[in-house]
């Protein structure tokens, strides 16, 4: 089935919509600690699967939905990406409702809740609390611009089939403030520390020759956002590829075949022999862009959860000028194996 257009509506497109297959909040950003060479990259992202084969069962402890979470911190002076997991199943029910969940999430706002791990909108933004073995995080994020609807005002098409598809909106540039623990070291996210929300949501987004898809979220230090992605199939190329471009009250919208992401240097992984660019020329409209990975080894192993090896991390822009223009978040899937979602 073609996935139609649809109006979103905030805050309900905040909160989960259970009817769809897949869902995910995500959460990434730059902790300002004094400098770059020290800063602290994060990420915090929750996952909700449905389950099929539960859907008929009416019993509050029938496990309509998995319910996953990833989050990590980039020791940007150490060199090192340490990051946690967790899995559990939910009936289906807001949070608080049924005490035998070990997850549930909200529908009317964001309120998505995994044992000790949290997300959820407050008065100016969301809050999220992390409580994991080698990390915490306990951060507060301002909304400072209105929301942004990826595609076709927030239907966003990710292959050559209507049904390959997703609602996917963003809110970029979040001020960012509260505390990160790593390892027992404790440290507040000082003036100047970023973030980025994705959510998105879909019955089908692949098509079945895509391997993965290679992405960026920036935020530019003028204020601007830029999100740029692609689909690849196995030998590398592109199947699909789109993103957006927003200054100010100007938004631009990418459209298949006018986003190019040129390889420049590759890293390959001790742990799963994957390779991965860690720097690319990312070709698109509004300019072209070197994106370079502040720390080579943001590989993350979430087996234990989603199933999948991917790399995930902190990254720096500089723009056709060779100026440092934003950070923000690189993520490439299907180079360990083929994703699946």
């Amino acid at each position: 089935m073609a996935l139609p257009a649809a109006r979103l509506r905030f805050p309900r497109d905040h909160g989960a919509h259970p009817d769809f297959r897949t869902e995910w909040w995500y959460l990434t950003g730059y902790a300002n600690v004094g400098n770059v060479e020290a800063a602290l990259g994060f990420q915090v992202t929750f996952f909700r699967s449905r389950v099929p084969a539960t859907e008929t069962l009416h019993s509050p402890l029938a496990a309509h939905h998995l319910v996953f979470a990833h989050a990590a911190i980039t020791d940007v002076q150490g060199r090192k990406l340490w990051h946690d997991q967790r899995i559990a199943r939910s009936s289906g029910m807001a949070p608080g409702k049924n005490v035998a969940d070990a997850a549930a999430f909200a529908t009317d706002d964001c309120a998505v809740v995994l044992k000790d791990w949290s997300l959820r909108a407050n008065a100016t933004g969301w809050l999220a609390s992390v409580q994991g073995g080698d990390l915490a995080l306990n951060l507060q994020f301002a909304s400072r611009q209105a929301v942004l609807l990826q595609g076709d005002e927030g239907w966003s098409r990710k292959g050559p089939q209507p049904s390959q598809a997703s609602y996917y909106y963003s809110v970029p540039q979040l001020q960012v403030t509260g505390e990160l623990e790593l390892r027992g070291r404790k440290v507040q996210a000082a003036a100047g520390s970023t973030a980025w929300l994705d959510h998105e949501w879909s019955q089908e987004m692949l098509a079945p020759q895509a391997v993965g898809w290679d992405w960026i979220g920036i935020n530019l230090f003028d204020g601007s956002a830029l999100t740029a992605f692609r689909l690849r199939d196995k030998a590398g190329a592109a199947l699909w590829d789109g993103g957006s471009f927003r200054s100010g009250n100007q938004r631009f919208v990418f459209h298949v075949g006018e986003v190019e992401f040129k390889p420049q240097r590759r890293w390959r992984s001790p742990m799963s022999r994957a390779e991965y660019p860690v720097e690319w020329i990312v070709r698109t409209p509004a300019d072209f862009y070197r994106v370079r990975a502040l720390v080579d080894d943001q590989e993350l192993d979430s087996r234990a959860s989603t199933g999948a090896i991917y790399w995930e991390g902190l990254c720096e822009v500089f723009d056709s000028n060779g100026k440092v223009a934003g950070r923000g978040y690189l993520e490439m899937t299907g180079y360990a194996a083929p994703i699946a979602l």
